[in-house]
Parts: C-alpha cells; structure tokens; sequence
C-alpha cells in the first residue's frame, strides 16, 4: 500500500533563514539569492510513528514491493517528498544500483578494500535520474494542483543531466517540454546522442558548464521555466537515496564505511550528508559513515576551501582547466552553500567525519583504466573516487582494513573517448595525461588483407589460427 503519510514540506534558505512554499517553482531565496534546502516540518510527527527498528522494517519490507511508486527511490517515500501522490510520482527503474566487490586481485595490487556503487546502471547510466526521477514527480504534482497547459524543463550539462532530463521529460511528455543547454565540444559524443535521441531541444554555446549554467539561471529568474540543475532543491531530495541505499545493503551499519564521492556540482555530495543525517536523525542508523568527496586539481574550489586553515577559510571559485572527469569540471559549485551547511552538521554528530581530497588527472585515467581491466564498469569520476581512496590512503587518511564504497556515477561506455585516447597516448597537452604503457590495450593485427587474397579459404582458416595459437601461446592437443 502507498504510505498514508503526508509531510509538509517549505524551502528553507541557506543564507538569510527564509521559509517559502512548495507552491511555485522556486530555486534561490527571493530575499537574499541563496540556495534552498527542502525541510519537512512534519518530522517530529514522523520520528513518533516509531523508533529505528519500526522504520527499517519499513524499508526492507518494501524491497518485495509491486508497487510501481516504491520500487525505484521512493522507497524511502517518508524521507524523500512525502507530498506526492501515486499519480504524481515518475519511475523509470531508477535507483538501487548493484554494490559490487572490488576485484580480489586489484584490491590486492592496491592494497585496498573497496566496492563500487555502480549508480551507471541507472536508466540513462547515471546517477542524475535519482534527482531527475524526483524533480520530475514534483513537476507532475505542481502541473496537476496549478492546472498548467504547458512548462518548460531546462538545465545546463556537460552530459548526464541533459541525458537525464531529456529522457524524463521524452517519458512525461505534454504539458513538459525539455531543453538542454550544453558547453560547444565538452560534452563526449555519447552523451550528446542521448538528448537528441530523446527529442529533446539542444543547444550549444561556447565557454563550459559554469557559462551555460548562468545562462539557464538568467532563464530561471526570468521567465517560467523549470530549472532542472542540482540547484533545484528537488533534485537533491531524490539523490539522498543513494545514502538511503548504502545503509540498506549494509544493514543500516555504516559507521565502519567510507564513502568516496567525487564533488563536481556538489549537489551528489550534499544529498548524501543529507540523506544520512535524516537517518541518525529517525533512528534508523546509529552512527555516520566517513565521507571523502574528491576533486581534481583542474577543479578544485571546495578542495582549497576545507585544505585551509579553518580560521582563514574563504571560498573563492576557480577557473577550470581540462578534465576527464567532466561532470566534475566545475570551478564554482552552485551548491557549495549547502555543503557547508550540512557538512558543519555532520561533523557535529562525529567530529572529523567529512574531508576533501584532492587528486590529479594522470591518477584519475590510470585508476579507471585499472579498474575497467578488472571486470568493472566506472566512469571516469568513478575512477576520480578510486585516485581519492589511493590518495586518501597515502595521507594516512584511510587504513588499509577500512572498507571504502566509490561512487562510480555513470557507465563507462560514456567515457570510451577518453579509453581510446588514453590507449593511443593521445591526450592533448592540456590534460597532462599520458598512457602507462603497461594499461594500454590495442587491437593486434592478425595477417594482412594481402594474405587474405591469396590464400584458399582452408589455407586462410588455417594461418589465422596458428598465428592466433602463437600469439595466446596455446598448447597443441597432441
């Protein structure tokens, strides 16, 4: 049965404290230009519906559910948008994504304990449609209760969002239309083809992801337009599932973990402090896990922020340089405000518990073509959280027998651009990457086209084998 909870939902600003419905679409306070955080003034009647056991018998309970509005990330209905009817809610088979071992023989190599959250097995394979899925819900519900005719959905990408938003938009249809705006030639031809696969409309500017993002805010603050960036309190909502999801395969025991996030936007980072604080808040986990968010030192502002004195701490954006980790490419993360905010809270309940590290470009490439030769499927942010964990261990950060969980937030099909330069040591300069020869992979040439022609078809079947037996250096039967 679909919850009979409703929560009461208000955005809270960061900045000056103002409190706003949840009536219009609304993305920074109207007072003071801060970002939002959505806060549920309803929990104390929540906490009262039971204590920890009650509500993770809740959650495990419905892991068997057929309920199309539980089974993606709103299995954690209470704690995500509890305002949202079953109509209202959009499930694409989001959510719940596999946590796979390391593999032995590279957690041996590494001397590393550690386990990919494969969020590329998402339906557009990434880790966007967790927020995608939730803003969408909310815009269904807002449509429903305004009567609206027609609402735009836009955001800034440098791939994942637009994939995501395009295909939730393409799936919702009228009275949703989607755009999506993207930096000219950052965005790899993979991810391209996913928007324009989905119908939606995409344009392309010069500059990178932080000039298309204040294009979009301009849009937001002008027009009627659904912005569809993390700076959408909604879409932080549906990506604390992650968190949600992490304790669950863990049976709500996460004080030993540490989780490695890569920063990017830092929206992921913030819903995860987020989605774990709401948690210890209800009493379903007892403690919180050590969370490291990682970033390259082409985009490093959140970086340089917590590197600093504490008592001389400024934020300052960054001006960003190439990166494989595009998603990450970020030098002014529209939701810092919020990790600092949650950030101070987490550490308030385990002191200690929240560090950036920073790692650079040659690690990031060398550690996902590492992991991609040991059977997994990371991204190149997955492989940015793989460098942070090696990088966290060579500060004395993380023990050798502490188990971290790496965020891999896209499939790596949408970074083989990156693999096939990488294998051709072809980067230009200003990634300052080149190949280890010994990750390197090519395709090895067996016969010539010339041969081809002058052989008979035995002959041909023939020289190909025995070349291909020398070359693997396979044993006769006889």
């Amino acid at each position: 049965m679909f919850p009979q909870y409703r929560g009461k939902l208000e955005y809270v600003c960061l900045g000056c404290g103002g409190r706003f419905g949840i009536d219009e679409l609304l993305y920074t306070c109207p007072t003071c230009g801060q970002v939002l955080l959505l806060e549920d003034l309803n929990r104390d009647a929540l906490r009262g519906m039971g204590d920890g056991a009650y509500w993770r018998n809740v959650f495990d309970s419905r892991a068997a559910t057929r309920e199309t509005a539980l089974r993606g990330i709103f299995r954690y209905y209470e704690l995500l948008a509890p305002v949202l009817d079953p109509e209202d809610i959009v499930y694409l088979g989001e959510g719940h994504t596999p946590v796979v071992e390391g593999a032995r023989a590279l957690q041996q190599h590494l001397n590393a304990r550690f386990m990919f959250k494969n969020d590329g097995q998402n339906p557009s394979a990434s880790f966007k449609d967790r927020g995608m899925a939730c803003a969408f819900s909310y815009l269904r519900y807002l449509v429903r209760s305004k009567g609206w005719d027609e609402v735009l959905g836009i955001c800034a990408s440098t791939g994942d969002t637009s994939a995501a938003a395009a295909m939730y938009g393409a799936y919702v249809g009228a009275p949703i239309k989607t755009a999506v705006l993207l930096p000219r030639g950052k965005v790899t031809p993979q991810q391209l083809s996913q928007p324009l696969g989905n119908g939606a409309t995409v344009m392309e500017i010069p500059g990178v992801f932080d000039d298309c993002m204040k294009v979009v805010e301009y849009l937001a603050e002008h027009y009627r337009v659904a912005l569809l960036n993390s700076k959408n309190s909604w879409r932080i909502l549906g990506q604390e599932s992650y968190a949600c999801e992490v304790a669950q395969w863990f049976g709500w025991q996460v004080e030993p973990l540490c989780l490695f996030v890569p920063v990017g936007n830092a929206g992921n980072i913030s819903a995860i402090m987020s989605g774990f604080l709401k948690l210890h808040e209800l009493g379903v986990i007892n403690g919180l896990p050590r969370l490291f968010g990682v970033q390259s030192s082409h985009a490093d502002p959140v970086w340089r922020y917590y590197s600093a004195d504490p008592a001389s701490r400024v934020y300052q954006p960054v001006q960003v340089r190439a990166s494989v980790a595009q998603a990450a490419m970020i030098g002014n993360p529209v939701s810092f405000p919020r990790v600092k905010a949650l950030a101070d809270r987490y550490e308030a309940v385990r002191p200690g518990a929240f560090n950036v590290v920073q790692v650079e470009e040659q690690a990031i490439m060398d550690a996902t073509i590492q992991a991609n030769r040991h059977g997994h499927i990371a991204c190149t942010q997955g492989g940015e959280c793989l460098a942070g964990l090696l990088r966290a261990r060579e500060l004395g950060l993380v023990g050798p027998d502490e188990l971290a969980i790496l965020d891999s937030t896209a499939h790596s099909l949408k970074f083989s651009g990156f693999q096939e330069m990488y294998f051709n040591d072809a980067f230009p300069a200003e990634f300052e990457i080149h190949a280890d020869r010994t990750l390197a992979n090519r395709p090895v040439e067996i016969l010539s086209d010339e041969e081809k022609k002058v052989l008979s078809v035995q002959a041909f079947t023939r020289a190909a084998a025995e070349s291909v037996a020398e070359r693997l250096k396979l044993h006769g039967l006889h």
